[in-house]
């Protein structure tokens, strides 16, 4: 699960409302097939996310009326599943099968739609054992919109280890201390280990996952008089 401050919130409610920022709806019909979210620049940030059947027209070819019938069908806590697998991150992608259970609506078709949009942020990898440098130019300091210490595929810091260390792709722990130690500075180095964010899955290889931005340091009011 990635940890997230009210950075991300208000960033995400802002973005809404700039001109020419569209949100990107994707959904995904069959249960056996893999949900994808991704953006080409900045980090994703889910809106809204549906398990069930809102209408009769989606994912509605070749079923039968009858199991498109209830229109008002949905599982609880979809959009939670969906931003802690997926907020922060350039790309994510979540089984649909993980979802069902319990069951919604029996004997109705169901589908998974997400909406997010791509926050405007600097993306960060680093492989376990390595140091992460968080910088911003001179007059800004970071902000963090979170972090995330595991594995969520098996592309990602792979070279040189066995595939024993890289299978386990269901693996995070949130890397709420690159919030604590970075937010508010220049600059930031955070070393990517089990010492400092714990070990969420032993024998999994993993790696330090961080969606940042740089911003003007805003003054206290009260601090400057």
């Amino acid at each position: 699960m990635i940890h997230f401050s009210t950075t991300l919130a208000l960033a995400a409610t802002l973005l809404l409302l700039i001109p020419g920022v569209a949100a990107e709806t994707v959904v995904t019909c069959n249960v056996d097939t893999v949900h994808r979210l991704s953006c080409d620049t900045g980090v994703i940030s889910v809106q809204a996310a549906l398990y069930g059947r809102a209408d009769a027209e989606t994912c509605s070819e070749g079923i039968p009326q009858s199991q498109l019938a209830d229109t008002k069908c949905s599982q609880e806590g979809t959009v939670k599943v969906l931003q802690s697998r997926c907020d922060g991150r350039k790309a994510c992608e979540v089984s649909v099968n993980v979802f069902g259970t319990p069951n919604p609506c029996v004997g109705t078709f169901k589908y998974l739609q997400t909406t997010f949009t791509c926050l405007p942020a600097i993306h960060s990898v680093t492989c376990e054992h390595s140091l992460t440098h968080l910088t911003c130019d001179q007059g800004l300091i970071i902000s963090v919109y979170g972090a995330t210490y595991g594995r969520h595929d098996q592309t990602t810091c792979v070279y040189g280890r066995p595939a024993s260390e890289t299978q386990n792709t269901d693996c995070s722990q949130p890397g709420s201390s690159v919030s604590q130690s970075c937010n508010g500075k220049n600059s930031c180095i955070i070393t990517a280990s089990n010492s400092v964010f714990g070990d969420p899955c032993p024998g999994t290889y993993k790696y330090l996952e961080v969606a940042y931005i740089c911003e003007f340091q805003t003054t206290n009011p009260e601090t400057s008089l």
